[in-house]
């Protein structure tokens, strides 16, 4: 059921509330008390973020509890763990008491270019990741479990549902060593294709058309198609509280007593040099759009969204929002069909 009008945004975790750390980033709104209730999603900008410059720092909020969405202000949002800066760049810390370390991009992309520079981890049960994400749970992977150091695997969701009969998920090998050595990982997300690159050259290749699905509910692309934040991580995979199959996944359980961790004061690190963001030439903001918002769902659960001029800063605690004034319409994501959008949007 829908959150009540009390708490009215359901968080990323699926917990309803109310104020910033419910309605801002990762709120779903199709799981919320309206589509209005979550914060508007600040629109994709272009950018390069380089993490080795002398004011890295400054691109991060490192606290973001009760951050009032304000994307022009902050880059990226630390959401969970720590993070040190080096000659590296940014350091990503997994400790045995942090639970890891997660940051997020304040702007979302709406299909896009966006590339990570990055070196992993190679300790059996621990899990470098850089990936797409959106509110409603498309998400887009480059994942690097455990120590298998030249391999990357890469993956896709659509609304949360990874097809794995589909073979959704897939392995490149033949990397030169991903500890030792800095790669450019690459995801291209456009409207019909969706290509993970390393080192500028393509490894795998999704067709949106490949993709369709028909069943009792209609037809419909499952390919992610939603506004999505960027985010980069270092996790625990192989911990007593996972499941044996994400354990065996990332390499086993996790020895912390590993002399890598004992020699980097009780942590395990892994680098993230530069991350460039290019947004999709096919979804450029209209004139005067500031955000990106939810306007319902097709006849076949595929969410619709368009563009609004609506600020995308929360301006009191409650989580409720005004209407932006805008004109056009919003498109149907992922589907055939258009929806006649809300006032207040703009065509995507």
């Amino acid at each position: 059921s829908l959150c009540p009008s009390a708490t009215p945004c359901c968080s990323e975790y699926g917990f309803c509330g109310s104020g910033s750390d419910y309605c801002r980033g990762g709120c779903n709104a199709l799981w919320s008390h309206t589509l209005t209730s979550c914060e508007p999603e600040p629109i994709c900008q272009s950018a390069t973020y380089d993490f080795t410059s002398s004011n890295a720092s400054s691109l991060v909020l490192g606290n973001s509890t009760g951050f009032n969405n304000n994307a022009s202000a902050y880059a990226w949002t630390l959401d969970k763990g720590n993070v040190a800066w080096s000659a590296e760049g940014l350091g990503m810390i997994l400790t045995e008491a942090n639970g890891g370390t997660r940051l997020s991009t304040t702007r979302y992309v709406d299909f896009g270019t966006i590339t990570a520079r990055i070196k992993t981890g190679r300790w059996a049960g621990v899990v470098t990741a850089f990936i797409t994400m959106s509110d409603v749970k498309d998400e887009i992977d480059w994942e690097f479990p455990g120590a298998a150091t030249t391999q990357g695997q890469t993956n896709y969701y659509w609304l949360g549902v990874a097809n794995y009969s589909a073979t959704n998920g897939q392995t490149t090998s033949g990397l030169t060593d991903t500890y030792d050595n800095f790669h450019d990982f690459t995801i291209d997300w456009q409207p019909n294709t969706l290509q993970w690159l390393v080192d500028g050259s393509v490894v795998r290749t999704v067709n949106k058309s490949d993709t369709l699905k028909t069943d009792a509910q209609g037809t419909r692309y499952e390919y992610p198609s939603t506004p999505s934040r960027v985010q980069i991580s270092i996790w625990p995979a192989g911990i007593s509280s996972s499941a044996e199959g994400t354990v065996e996944w990332a390499g086993g359980m996790i020895n912390w007593n590993d002399p890598d961790y004992l020699a980097t004061n009780n942590s395990f690190v892994a680098y993230v040099q530069s991350v460039q963001v290019t947004c999709s030439s096919y979804t450029q903001p209209a004139p005067g759009a500031l955000s990106y918002v939810f306007t319902g769902n097709d006849s076949t659960g595929v969410p619709q969204v368009g563009m609004s001029n609506e600020s995308f800063v929360q301006s009191s605690t409650s989580g409720a929002r005004g209407g932006g004034s805008g004109v056009g319409a919003g498109r149907a994501v992922g589907a055939a069909a258009l929806l006649v959008a809300a006032a207040g949007l703009f065509s995507l």
